[in-house]
């Protein structure tokens, strides 16, 4: 298992991943949404723990709300150093503070495990601005994000994926990383962000939401 020191030198790329404590979702939502979860992988075993998770990030990691990040598919070891950040304090997710408070490393690895594993997510529903697409996917070639996040935008090791991710929570993110990256945010996603407009930024937003 990874230690604490080796995950904090390790964790260089970030994407909010925003939550809720436990208490803040009734728990009997809570435990539903667990049990759904659970039954889409049956063959890895949820964690204890996943129940809050799932409670904002939805069954499975597949996240319902525009501002809450999916975790399904993401990389393991994105979800680690994040978890990991945010239980440390290096990363401010005002939703979830506190929430990791005393989880011990084990835990941490086991839902980054669970999480990684599941299906990813379906392209965002709704209706496709065309126009918007194609600038956004012209954009992203020529930011070459494809470099870090791969041509599908899959993710991997440290980066995250993007392909089908929540609109409105990329565009929140990268305005964020371009504006007032804070601790625990990696300089290099300001940089490639430097000069993009906030038009453009959802242009690439509706891009990555609407790929698979």
């Amino acid at each position: 298992m990874p230690s604490l020191d080796g995950l904090q030198r390790s964790a260089r790329w970030g994407v909010v991943l925003a939550g809720a404590l436990a208490w803040t979702t009734p728990a009997a939502w809570a435990q539903q949404a667990f049990q759904g979860a659970a039954r889409v992988n049956a063959s890895i075993k949820a964690p204890e723990r996943a129940a809050q998770c799932v409670a904002c990030h939805g069954p499975a990691g597949v996240s319902q709300i525009p501002s809450i990040p999916s975790l399904a598919a993401q990389p393991k070891t994105f979800i680690e150093n994040q978890l990991v950040l945010i239980r440390e304090g290096l990363r401010d997710v005002p939703a979830m503070k506190g929430s990791l408070d005393g989880v011990p490393d084990a835990e941490l690895v086991a839902l980054a495990a669970y999480f990684s594993a599941q299906p990813a997510p379906p392209a965002a529903k709704g209706r496709v601005n065309k126009a918007s697409l194609e600038r956004g996917r012209e954009l992203a070639k020529s930011a070459l994000c494809g470099t870090c996040h791969l041509p599908q935008y899959q993710g991997r090791d440290q980066v995250p994926r993007l392909a089908s991710q929540q609109e409105q929570f990329l565009l929140d993110v990268m305005k964020e990383y371009r504006d007032k990256p804070g601790p625990g945010r990696d300089t290099v996603m300001a940089a490639a962000l430097y000069g993009i407009n906030d038009a453009q930024l959802k242009d690439l937003a509706h891009f990555f939401a609407h790929s698979r």
